[in-house]
């Protein structure tokens, strides 16, 4: 049996009540971890954690709460929640991030702001506030949501890649600062991966036209599954992988360019 000991570790998800956010809260239950999920809307999340909560394979305890990261005020409440509700912090995944491709003519400032508040300030924001927690568990784990394009933009994806870029080396410089309070902190540099995004981008809701024609760009021939994105984020908090930090990994199927 290949035990993760994720047992009773409660874990914060971001952006957890749909696509990558959600199969990933599904995986942190199973092994036995109570997780906090957050969304904007209160109902759709409070729904998706009572769903996860009657999966006959979920063990651990899964709660919704409304929250917008991009605000400083909901983040200080989403942590103080979670602590109220379990008790501690374990696992921080900074997942929530709409991706946004664009060139630098069609931007103006408000979208470059609001795209760094969603997926740089917020992850800054919640690992300050979730630190202190872990050092009082004796260590912890964060996760940074990142994709491919971080590492080697392409013309055109902006500002995404940008952000993700910065929280690259944000990844890098917490790892640095807090190995010696065994807080470990990776990303997971994702690919062309089933989600709720292209969903709504086919508009019918069948978006298997869409992945057929991604498939031909990925040198595994196919689009990857959320399960597989929330599989490597549960092993990357798991004792199983004590040894990784501040790594980066590609989860594309073969498609970044570089390491």
């Amino acid at each position: 049996m290949f035990d993760l000991g994720l047992e009773e570790k409660i874990v914060l998800i971001t952006g957890g009540s749909d696509g990558l956010g959600r199969a990933t809260a599904e995986r942190f239950a199973e092994e036995g971890a109570n997780v906090l999920i957050c969304g904007r809307r209160k109902e759709h999340v409070e729904e998706v954690a009572a769903q996860i909560n009657t999966s006959k394979s979920t063990t651990g305890k899964v709660m919704g709460v409304k929250a917008d990261v991009t605000k400083s005020e909901d983040c200080e409440k989403l942590i103080n929640e979670g602590v109220e509700i379990f008790g501690a912090i374990d696992v921080l995944v900074n997942n929530a991030g709409a991706s946004a491709a664009f060139g630098i003519e069609a931007l103006d400032d408000d979208v470059w702001i609001n795209d760094f508040n969603l997926k740089v300030l917020a992850a800054v924001r919640l690992s300050r506030l979730a630190i202190p927690y872990m050092k009082q568990r004796g260590g912890g784990s964060i996760i940074n949501a990142s994709i491919s394009g971080g590492k080697a933009p392409r013309g055109g994806a902006l500002p995404t890649t940008v952000m993700r870029s910065a929280g690259l080396n944000l990844t890098k410089s917490l790892s640095q600062e807090f190995a010696a309070s065994k807080i470990r902190v990776n990303a997971v540099c994702i690919g062309l991966i089933k989600s709720m995004q292209w969903v709504r981008r086919a508009g019918n809701g069948t978006p298997e036209k869409l992945y057929d024609e991604f498939s031909k760009q990925i040198p595994l021939g196919r689009v990857g599954e959320a399960s597989e994105y929330a599989d490597l984020v549960a092993f990357l908090c798991s004792k199983r992988a004590s040894y990784i930090t501040g790594t980066a990994i590609n989860l594309d199927g073969g498609l970044c360019p570089v390491l």
